[in-house]
């Protein structure tokens, strides 16, 4: 049975961000795929809620219904275990207000310093309900920012897969190797690449 998905002709994934960095990261790992990225910029209302996914499925259905193509939204979260999870789904609001420096403070005299970045990435088309794709790196909170490279709490972020590298200390290259979003977007190309063989 063919798939009713109505994709663009040409293989292109329309990624609706206002964080140019993000979308750096998205065009790499995509076009690995065959899969070229297009950046949309949609006027949308971002929930507060604890679930990274709702936030995500929310903007991605209010997205694809404003500019009627189907798109896709990512949302990332900090966890760090010895603040119970904090900041969590409100990463974005914590690093606007307080920053890395406001968490490094926090974390003080902490000797457990675990934490992973949970990545959502939902696909949304103006007919179709969201679907969602998953993603986690784990690693530390490191006693210092490092490096200069990437954005939000990268440069207090060591991924274990990374050696004792930051996120900020690495180049795109290796970051895409070890990050929940890499993660995540692989997985969502696969499926999405797979889909367009379907309906093509």
């Amino acid at each position: 049975m063919k798939s009713t998905r109505k994709f663009p002709r040409g293989r292109i994934a329309f990624f609706v961000t206002s964080n140019i960095h993000k979308f750096n990261e998205a065009r790499r790992i995509l076009a690995k795929h065959g899969v070229a990225t297009a950046l949309l910029k949609v006027e949308t209302v971002e929930i507060q809620d604890d679930s990274i996914e709702k936030i995500a499925k929310t903007t991605a259905a209010e997205a694809a219904k404003k500019c009627s193509l189907p798109i896709i939204v990512e949302d990332a979260g900090l966890f760090i275990e010895a603040l119970n999870g904090f900041p969590g789904p409100y990463s974005s609001y914590v690093y606007r207000t307080i920053g890395t420096k406001g968490i490094l403070k926090l974390m003080k005299n902490t000797k457990k310093r675990d934490a992973y970045f949970h990545s959502v990435v939902a696909f949304c088309s103006p007919k179709e309900p969201p679907k969602c794709f998953h993603g986690k790196a784990k690693g530390k909170i490191s006693l210092e920012a490092q490096g200069s490279r990437g954005f939000g709490f990268d440069p207090i972020f060591e991924p274990s897969a990374g050696g004792d590298k930051t996120f900020a200390e690495m180049t795109l290259v290796e970051k895409n190797n070890c990050s929940h979003r890499a993660e995540t977007l692989r997985k969502f190309v696969r499926w999405y690449t797979s889909a367009f063989k379907r309906r093509f």
